[in-house]
């Protein structure tokens, strides 16, 4: 029995239960719920959730995970029932019924963690228990009855914080070549002695080796475009050549991601190349960009008085994990992804440097700063495990200029495109617009906080240099022009403020006028940037002109810091350069950014720039505007990548399960930019050593109309049924997906079967993918984050089931991109990839049997070469669907998981 005298509450889709003080369980109605948690503090699981499932957001109690997030900062755990037995040592629940119980007992063990004297995690905890209990969070008075007081005061976080050291720049790597037989060795090791021989994955890395061999021409890489099957183990495969080719030539490998779960894997499969933590932590580093890690100037803002009530909760639990954390990522990282869930929109991103105002060598936490250290880390690294994004923007912005890296994977190869589809675009919009005034202006009106405009982080520079002083004011007066607070509002009453407002005005009506979509208030707006009417196009040229009196004294001012590096005044010393240097990016980012504005602005009115596509948009959620802008892609944008990232590099291996997506090497090439080299890429390709014909089928049930949406709620609840849970649910519309989990939850809750979903449960997309591949008996419903990001080898995926064919969207951007690139085969080539990237979900394992279902009357055949050769495929009603699927062998998998469950 717990000390704590509180009721403990679950809610499910299933029913509500309440274990009262007495700790009797009974079962009770969902407006009891609500009235009991607003009268008497409970003990419940995930707040928002059972907020949610109760229909009342705003619910509220002793989360035990916000607990567990004290007692045990920087540990996983899945937040669930079972979950959380599990990381406490208790039984887990068999029902519902069970939970509060469980409840109960969970908070009397991490309570009793906390007098223990072998609690790992003690360091600060008092400090910060009592820091909580000032702001009344309701764990606040039960811990400080558990924590017993230091002797000694507690050191302040940031002091607890490690320095990092400046290092001497790296050379050069050397020049070497890798042999087939050492290669292989390598392999063998990173496999263990015991493992079974992959012919596929030593032929895998022999062809590896080609990424590493010496480039003879300038801007010809070395560049190979391998696709191998899924079960190939090609990750141990192209690591055994890197890191073999980082310690030779003492050079570092940049492999590079699109999902962060990928790169989580990736920091998991490093422990075989280096078991030893401390050694691996200097050898091997993850990178992301900075707006991912916590920035410890704004944590220091949030603790001090900058954040209040529930955002200054989340603060001071940030604060206990920053203590621990391995490296200071707060998306993906050791953070809980479900920690600022909790708080709902309470101010996690703003503990981040999302809106890049760093100051550098000017923060007193600088030596302590995640970011940083991470930087610094990576130059003498073997190997750097990034993202398809941040090596895209270093290169573009000349970032990691003392060092540049020579060696590049690209897993998920399959996703460049689309990664420089983002980097390279350009967006003059009203949250762009009034991002860029804040940073020039810094804080306006009543608003908050630590941020700083040019003139506030540059106050030292514009005392000493005259005219670099000038053009601070000047790009100040001159951001004036940009649209301010209300802006969107001032648009819908008719009333924009300034040039920038204008012309988005005009973007807006002309939007209007033109989309055939206009009476549906569900989605965002766009038309073609062609034939602009009078509006638009008189509304341009202050446009320009304002945005030019901006320009100016932003690239003045990044000469005048540049020539003060090199007079070297006495007042500058490591920190003030650092600063100074710092600001001289910041600068060129912005300066590019509104040159890129200007380029756009000059479409209007004038020709089109055949290398890019234009177009206006109002961005819209649920018929709710949140912003308007005019856009610019590149029609190829691996033109810039192949410029900026493959051709400086030496050596390139770009990989993928489903690199052809179902077509030919030619397909390969587009999408990676290869086929802008002057020097034509090598090419390998694997299968996979699956068995697709016994271990898997694809059914495509035709009886399912387009369109009709309690039949394709019916479909969805009868095959999860069939197969027992263990099933990915994939849909093109987020509406779509909220009207078939509206309808089937309940339902499948009462057999005990669990639902989750992306875009309806307030928990993040990471932590529905953990708490989905911990329940056999849990389903998920998502989007395409969920077709691309998914890896849940074993029974707990063992069904796939699609909406329908996942056609592309009509936009404007797709259209000219289908025009340019043969019409119907390039709606084909993006279709299959889309259900080969699917598919590949489903059998991750030698051991793994599923189904794959397409909800499509008429999927045309020649998209079917998106599957593995040899895997079945039926055309087949419904009824046949769920009699298949309630067959062997998913139906004696399920038994065997019940058997192992229980």
């Amino acid at each position: 029995m717990t000390a704590l005298p509180y009721p403990a509450l679950h809610a499910s889709h299933a029913g509500v239960w309440v274990a009262d003080g007495d700790g009797a369980t009974r079962g009770i109605g969902r407006g009891e719920a609500i009235r009991l948690a607003a009268d008497t503090p409970v003990l419940l699981l995930n707040a928002p959730l059972v907020g949610q499932r109760l229909g009342h957001p705003e619910i509220n109690g002793l989360d035990l995970l916000e607990l567990f997030a004290f007692v045990h900062p920087a540990r996983f755990v899945v937040p669930t029932p079972g979950g959380l037995a599990r990381a406490l040592g208790l039984e887990p629940p068999a029902h519902d019924q069970d939970v509060p119980a469980l409840l109960r007992a969970a908070a009397d063990a991490l309570l009793a963690r906390c007098r223990a004297e072998a609690w790992a995690e003690r360091e600060g905890a008092w400090t910060s228990a009592q820091s909580l209990t000032r702001l009344r969070w309701m764990w606040g008075a039960p811990l400080m009855d558990a924590i017993a007081r230091p002797k000694e005061a507690e050191r302040w976080l940031f002091a607890r914080l490690p320095e990092w050291d400046e290092g001497a720049p790296r050379p050069n790597p050397r020049t070497v070549v890798l042999e087939e037989a050492e290669v292989a060795d390598r392999l063998r090791s990173l496999t263990g002695a015991g493992a079974e021989a992959r012919h596929g994955q030593r032929a895998y890395a022999t062809a590896a080796m080609r990424a590493f061999a010496p480039r003879d021409t300038r801007d010809e890489p070395n560049m190979l475009l391998a696709e191998a099957g899924t079960g190939i183990g090609k990750t141990l495969g192209y690591l055994a050549p890197a890191s073999l080719w980082a310690e030779r030539a003492n050079g570092a490998v940049w492999v590079s991601t699109y999902t962060k779960a990928l790169q989580r894997q990736l920091g998991h499969e490093s422990e075989r190349l280096v078991p030893d933590d401390t050694e691996r932590r200097q050898r091997i580093v993850t990178r992301k960009g900075r707006e991912n890690y916590l920035c410890l100037l704004n944590l220091e803002d949030a603790l001090q008085g900058g954040f209040q009530g529930r955002a200054a909760i989340l603060a001071h639990l940030v604060a206990r994990w920053a203590a621990y954390s391995a490296d200071g990522d707060m998306v993906g990282g050791d953070l809980p992804g479900w920690l600022p869930t909790l708080f709902r929109r309470n101010g996690s991103t703003a503990l981040t440097d999302r809106r890049g105002e760093c100051v550098y060598a000017g923060c007193p936490h600088y030596r302590r700063c995640f970011i940083e250290r991470a930087a610094r880390a990576s130059v003498h690294a073997d190997i750097v495990i990034a993202n398809h994004a941040l090596v895209m923007v270093n290169a573009a912005r000349g970032r990691e200029a003392g060092g540049r890296p020579t060696r590049f994977v690209f897993d998920e190869g399959h996703h460049l495109f689309d990664a420089a589809d983002s980097t390279f675009a350009t967006a003059l919009s009203g949250a762009e617009t009034i991002e860029l005034r804040r940073w020039v202006t810094g804080p306006e009106g009543r608003s908050r906080g630590r941020r700083r405009g040019l003139a506030a982080r540059l106050s030292d520079v514009a005392s000493y240099d005259e005219e670099g002083g000038r053009a601070i004011a000047a790009a100040v007066a001159a951001a004036q022009a940009l649209p301010s607070d209300s802006w969107l509002q001032r648009l819908h009453e008719g009333a924009p403020f300034g040039p920038i407002e204008t012309l988005l005005a005009a973007a807006r009506g002309l939007v209007f006028a033109r989309d055939a979509k206009a009476e549906d208030a569900g989605y965002g707006l766009e038309a073609e940037l062609a034939e602009p009417d009078a509006a638009l196009v008189e509304a341009a040229g202050p446009a320009a002109e304002a945005l030019d009196q901006l320009l100016r004294p932003l690239v003045v001012l990044g000469r005048r810091l540049e020539a003060l590096l090199t007079d070297g005044p006495d007042w500058m010393d490591g920190q003030a350069r650092a600063r100074i240097e710092g600001a001289i990016a910041s600068l060129g980012w912005r300066a590019d950014l509104v040159g890129g504005w200007l380029a756009l602005l000059a479409r209007i009115g004038g020709p089109a720039d055949p290398d890019f596509v234009d177009w206006l948009a109002v961005d819209r959620i649920d018929g709710r505007e949140y912003d308007v802008g005019l856009h610019r892609r590149w029609l190829d944008p691996t033109r810039p990548l192949a410029e900026l990232v493959l051709k400086p590099a030496h050596g390139v291996l770009v990989t993928s399960a489903t690199l052809t997506g179902g077509g030919d090497t030619d397909v390969a090439e587009s999408l990676t930019g290869a086929q802008h080299l002057s020097r034509p890429p090598a090419h390998f390709a694997v299968p996979s050593p699956f068995d697709y014909a016994a271990q898997s089928e694809v059914l495509i049930v035709t009886d399912i109309k387009r369109g009709d949406l309690p039949a394709l709620a019916g479909a969805y609840g009868r095959l999860i049924l069939a197969a027992q849970g263990g099933t990915l649910g994939l849909f093109t519309a987020i509406r779509r997906l909220r009207s078939v989990h509206a309808r089937i939850a309940d339902r499948l809750a009462r057999e005990g079967l669990p639902l989750y979903a992306q875009h309806v449960d307030p928990i993040d997309t990471g932590t529905l993918i953990d708490i989905f591949r911990d329940d056999p008996r849990a389903s998920l419903l998502g989007t395409d984050a969920l077709r691309d990001g998914v890896d849940v080898p074993g029974h707990s995926l063992r069904l796939v089931v699609m909406e329908g064919v996942p056609w592309p969207k009509p936009t404007v951007l797709h259209a000219a991109r289908r025009l340019a690139n043969g019409g119907s085969a390039h709606d084909d080539r993006i279709i299959r990839a889309r259900l080969a990237q699917a598919f590949g979900r489903l059998v991750r394992r030698a051991d793994d049997r599923g189904a794959f279902v397409l909800l499509s009357a008429a999927c045309p055949s020649r998209l079917l070469t998106a599957f593995p050769e040899g895997t079945p495929i039926s055309r087949v009603t419904l009824d046949e669907a769920v009699a298949r699927i309630a067959a062997p062998p998913l139906s004696a998998m399920r038994a065997g998981e019940r058997i192992g469950a229980g």
